[in-house]
């Protein structure tokens, strides 16, 4: 069997990636699992040591180091710790010129000295195998054990989101789907394609951390990651479509390629697990932050996972296959704006 493009799904984590982990060792709190995207080690009496890694590529050449920093980092964030040290790999198709590097390496800089972290090693090279700039990120950072934020929900606990979801997937879409021009003017295009910037949950779950009882970022699948955090909580959800805002831009992009946003790649939406009491405290604050957010539904001690929309409930839809490395896949028409 070939593998299919995009995350790797899980039922392959679990019958050929989780098996073949190498030694046991107590100082593993929390390894590999499904909806962890970070590891947690022991690090001292007081502390946890948060370890992610991520890959960079298929993202818009000017974003790259912006996107290097950010894909790991966020991962780090939103289990409560804040990014400190970095290894970083970039590797370099044949004939990439050296602003690129230059620009990249900036931008990395750049990032790190806004959020506090360090570039602490990692591997530099030009490959003729590569078509295309690619980078691998580990992130690590460490937070007090008593505030650590895992993805785990209580019934009754709040689904607050970032009002970015979709993002990811409309703004890649802008640089690399000459279509597009068919739906969205020059202007529009080109404001689209500035928000990248966005795509990140590092602020926000820096921001949320005391509001909250866990945090997931939305990556490729979108808000299908409920899922995983159900699975693990052993619970299910409710999530009402009327209360989730869309950018106008971002819904233009969807209509056009007939898509509904539940399971659109979406880096840079936090998704946070909140207690009942805490959801308005913590919408106020990430706006206080200029983070738009909102409250899309709760987790339910019932197992079944709903979306109510236009009066009606049907099951949440699950990750099959994010569209976007469908289309990513496609030749890109060439259309006259």
């Amino acid at each position: 069997m070939k593998l299919p493009p995009g995350k790797l799904r899980n039922d392959l984590l679990r019958e050929v990636v989780l098996p073949n982990l190498g030694m046991e060792d107590e100082r593993i709190i929390y390894g590999p699992r499904e909806g962890f995207d970070s590891a947690v080690l022991e690090y001292d009496g007081e502390n946890y040591l948060i370890v992610a890694t991520d890959p960079t590529l298929g993202v818009p050449e000017e974003g790259f180091g912006f996107f290097t920093y950010h894909f790991a980092s966020g991962d780090v964030a939103v289990f409560g710790a804040r990014p400190r040290w970095l290894v970083v790999d970039l590797l370099l198709p044949p004939g990439t010129p050296e602003a690129f590097l230059k620009r990249t390496m900036e931008e990395l800089n750049s990032e790190c000295r806004r959020y506090g972290s360090s570039i602490v090693g990692g591997h530099t090279g030009v490959y003729p195998s590569l078509n295309e700039p690619t980078a691998t990120t580990t992130a690590m950072g460490t937070v007090r054990k008593e505030e650590l934020k895992l993805p785990l929900a209580r019934p009754g606990d709040r689904i607050i989101v970032t009002a970015k979801v979709a993002l990811e997937f409309a703004v890649s879409a802008s640089h690399f789907r000459g279509e597009l021009r068919r739906v969205l003017k020059p202007g529009e295009l080109s404001r689209l394609r500035s928000m990248y910037r966005l795509e990140t949950v590092v602020p926000d779950a820096l921001t949320a951390r005391p509001f909250v009882r866990g945090m997931h970022d939305a990556t490729e699948g979108g808000l299908t990651a409920l899922h995983e955090i159900a699975d693990n909580s052993g619970l299910g959800f409710l999530v009402k479509a009327s209360e989730l805002k869309l950018d106008p831009l971002v819904r233009k992009v969807l209509e056009f390629y007939d898509l509904e946003p539940w399971s659109v790649s979406s880096s840079g939406t936090l998704i946070a697990i909140t207690p009942p009491e805490n959801s308005a405290p913590l919408i106020a604050e990430l706006r206080k932050n200029g983070i738009e957010a909102f409250d899309i539904g709760e987790f339910t001690e019932g197992r079944e996972r709903l979306l109510m929309e236009d009066g009606s409930e049907r099951p949440f839809p699950r990750f099959e296959g994010d569209p976007y490395v469908e289309l990513y896949a496609r030749p890109s028409p060439d259309f006259e704006p």
